[in-house]
C-alpha cells in the first residue's frame, strides 16, 4: 500500500489536484460568492475556448512539437465569422461551417511548413502567430468590432443546459472525443511513439509526417471552433480576440503532466491542469482588495506565467535526475568477468 501511494503521490497529476483542492479552498475563504452555482457557471463559460485549445495542445505536444498561434488564430477567426454574418449576409451555419474550414486551412499552413518544408514548430507557429494577429487587424483596420449577433446565436455563450453553459457541453464532448483518439485508438497512441523517438517511428513504419500534420490541422479547426464560441460569448468578434490564450493553454497542458519534450501525457492531466488555471485567473478577481484595485487579469497573467516556467523547470529537472540516476546504476552494476 506504501508503495502505491508513493507511485501515486509521483504522478504530476496527483500534486495537482491536490493543488487544485488547495485553490479552491482558499478562494472559498478569501473570495467572495466563490462557491455558488453562478460562479462554478462562470469559470465554466469563461474557460471553455482555453480548455478547448489546451485539449488539442495536448496532441501537438506529445509528438514534441508546439503551437504558439492557436490564440492569434481565435482572433482571426472570430473577425472572419464576422465578415461572414454582417458583410456577406450569409446564414450562420454556413458561416459557422466556412470559419471551421479556415481553421483548417490555417492549421494546414502550420502544418505544410512544418512537416513538408521540416522546419521547427517554434519558428513557425511564433511567424503564423504574429501572420494570422496581423491579418485580422488589417481586415478590422484595427478598430472594427463585428456586433448584433442573432439571439438563437447568442445562446450559444449565454444560455444554460441542465444547469450548465451550452459551452461546457461542447467541452466535454471535445475532451471525450480528444481521450478516445489519444487513448483508445492505434492512430492517436502514435503520438507517443512520435514524441519519444521519431526517427524509431519511422523505422517502425507509422506516417510520422502525416500524424503530426493532423494535430496541427484539428488545433485549427478546434480554434475556429473556440472563436466561434468566444463571438457568442462576448457577443462581438473584434481583432483582439484569444489575446495570451496560448500561454494559458500551454501551462494547462504542462502542468497537467504532459512533457514539454513529447511522449508523456495524459488527457485527464490536461483537463486538471485546465481547472487549476481557470480556477486561479477566476478565483482572483473574486477576491475583494484585488477586485477593488483591479487588478485581477494582470496578476492572473502574471501567476500563469510563473506556474507555466515552475512546470517548464520541474520538466526538465526530473529528467535530468532521471538521467543521472540511469548512469550511476550503469556505473555501479558489477561488470561481468571472463574466465579461461
Amino acid at each position: 500500500m506504501n508503495t502505491f501511494l508513493k507511485r501515486l503521490l509521483a504522478r504530476p497529476e496527483a500534486i495537482l489536484f491536490f493543488v487544485l483542492v488547495a485553490e479552491i479552498v482558499f478562494f472559498s475563504v478569501a473570495g467572495r460568492n466563490f462557491n455558488t452555482s453562478d460562479n462554478v457557471a462562470n469559470i465554466v463559460r469563461h474557460s471553455a475556448e482555453i480548455g478547448m485549445l489546451a485539449l488539442v495542445m495536448m496532441p501537438i505536444i506529445l509528438t514534441g512539437g508546439i503551437d504558439l498561434s492557436v490564440g492569434s488564430l481565435l482572433g482571426l477567426c472570430a473577425v472572419i465569422f464576422g465578415v461572414f454574418t454582417h458583410e456577406w449576409k450569409m446564414a450562420m451555419p454556413l458561416a459557422a461551417a466556412l470559419t471551421l474550414g479556415v481553421g483548417a486551412m490555417a492549421g494546414g499552413v502550420n502544418a505544410a511548413l512544418i512537416t513538408v518544408l521540416r522546419l521547427p514548430p517554434l519558428i513557425v507557429t511564433l511567424g503564423t502567430f504574429s501572420l494570422f494577429r496581423g491579418l485580422a487587424e488589417a481586415i478590422t483596420k484595427g478598430t472594427m468590432t463585428y456586433r448584433d449577433f442573432s439571439p438563437e446565436f447568442i445562446a450559444l455563450g449565454r444560455e444554460r443546459w441542465m444547469g450548465l453553459p451550452l459551452q461546457g457541453w461542447l467541452f466535454i464532448l471535445i475532451a471525450i472525443g480528444i481521450a478516445v483518439l489519444v487513448h483508445r485508438t492505434t492512430f492517436g497512441r502514435a503520438f507517443r511513439a512520435i514524441g519519444f523517438s521519431p526517427e524509431g517511428s519511422r523505422y517502425a513504419g507509422l506516417p510520422v509526417q502525416r500524424r503530426i500534420a493532423f494535430t496541427y490541422v484539428l488545433a485549427g479547426i478546434v480554434a475556429a471552433l473556440a472563436a466561434i464560441v468566444f463571438t457568442a460569448r462576448l457577443r462581438q468578434a473584434r481583432a483582439d480576440a484569444g489575446t495570451g490564450y496560448e500561454l494559458q493553454a500551454i501551462t494547462a497542458v504542462v502542468l497537467g503532466g504532459t512533457s514539454i519534450f513529447g511522449g508523456v501525457g495524459t488527457v485527464g492531466g490536461t483537463l486538471l491542469g485546465i481547472a487549476s488555471v481557470a480556477v486561479l485567473t477566476t478565483g482572483l478577481k473574486l477576491i475583494p482588495a484585488i477586485a477593488l484595485a483591479g487588478i485581477g487579469s494582470e496578476l492572473g497573467s502574471l501567476l500563469t506565467g510563473a506556474l507555466l516556467i515552475l512546470a517548464l523547470a520541474g520538466g526538465t529537472l526530473a529528467k535530468s535526475l532521471a538521467v543521472r540516476r540511469s548512469r550511476r546504476q550503469s556505473h555501479a552494476a558489477p561488470k561481468p568477468t571472463i574466465t579461461t
